[in-house]
């Protein structure tokens, strides 16, 4: 009761921001629910700064629901298909991927860009956009701030992809009677989910190959996606070390504190998903828990708006969004690259 009492007012105002945003989200979906949600909280807090009791529940949204969420994402990979799948892309993924890390990295340590904001840019452009961003910022504790300031750079870039690729993909000479180049592309060098369907369809509308293209995309995007998991391990290490290090005498380096816990349920969630699939259950039958998962992403952004500072997002935005171009830039090079040496294009 306690609970309830204190944090009602907060989960339930997002809830009222994420149900139009959702909504919102499947008419436009190259803009995206979360992103939405995101703005509509900030301009919520441009006119209502003290919050009062609803503060205590915005901020359990925004983080017991983003991990939630997080895991019930989880439910939507059949790591035996997308593996299976995905072994064509597999060389230009990890490449991509990497080259993203690095330049983020670089570009860290060239413009003094904060470490959050560059890992949540660099993970958000090489992975799946938001939703590696909703699971890296609990594991990197990036305040709400770098979180929307991260979503907002993926988000830019996003639009701009799903607009220009098709025609970038026509004016280089990518395949039209087939989608598998297109369709490559779209899936290594295109941010977010949404986008990436969007931009596919468009390959799919211009040359009439029906699904071709966006079947092909939506496979490598999720092979793609299976990366959170290695990254998000990787940097939980690295945080519980380096908080270690910052104190010595009063800290032991422990891997059960150092792992995220909601990691491990987003592992057994898909694992879940695949012994299931490998026994004869339709793949359909976890589809509500995939779209409860994005709707809580969504009331989880909602959240994030409302704790942010939209007048202090604009004035440091600058460098974040040279990071995010640097590491678009760099992907959708590489992914060209790997293409025409592995001869898909």
């Amino acid at each position: 009761m306690n609970f309830v009492k204190k944090n009602w007012s907060g989960i339930l105002l997002c809830l009222v921001i994420a149900i139009p945003s959702w909504f919102l989200g499947k008419i436009f979906p190259v803009v995206g629910g979360a992103v939405i949600a995101i703005i509509a909280g900030m301009i919520v807090t441009m006119f209502w700064n003290d919050k009062g009791k609803a503060e205590a529940g915005i901020k359990w949204t925004s983080k017991i629901i983003l991990q939630t969420a997080v895991v019930l994402l989880g439910f939507g990979m059949n790591l035996g298909v997308i593996f299976q799948t995905g072994k064509q892309s597999l060389p230009i993924i990890i490449c991509t991927i990497t080259t993203s890390l690095i330049i983020a990295w670089i570009m860290r340590k060239a413009l003094k860009v904060p470490a959050n904001t560059s890992i949540l840019v660099g993970v958000g452009s090489s992975i799946c956009g938001g939703s590696a961003i909703a699971a890296t910022a609990p594991v990197i504790d990036a305040d709400d701030d770098e979180i929307a300031q991260s979503i907002a750079v993926i988000f830019f870039f996003n639009v701009i992809a799903a607009i220009f690729f098709p025609v970038l993909g026509k004016a280089i000479g990518f395949d039209t009677i087939h989608g598998d180049a297109f369709g490559i592309f779209a899936g290594t060098a295109i941010n977010d989910t949404s986008s990436v369907t969007a931009a596919a369809s468009t390959w799919d509308s211009m040359w009439n190959l029906g699904s071709e293209t966006l079947n092909k995309a939506v496979t490598v995007k999720l092979t793609r996606t299976l990366a959170i998991i290695p990254i998000t391990l990787g940097l939980s290490l690295i945080m519980a070390k380096k908080s270690a290090k910052e104190d010595v005498k009063t800290t032991k380096f422990s891997l059960k504190r150092a792992f995220p816990m909601f990691i491990l349920y987003f592992v057994i969630a898909a694992i879940i998903t695949t012994l299931c699939i490998h026994m004869g259950v339709s793949a359909e039958v976890f589809q509500p828990i995939k779209e409860l998962s994005k709707f809580m992403i969504i009331m989880a952004m909602a959240a994030i708006g409302l704790n942010s500072n939209v007048i202090q997002l604009v004035k440091t935005g600058g460098k974040p969004i040279v990071v995010g171009a640097s590491c678009w830039c760099g992907i959708t090079i590489v992914s060209l690259i790997m293409q025409h040496i592995m001869k898909i294009w």
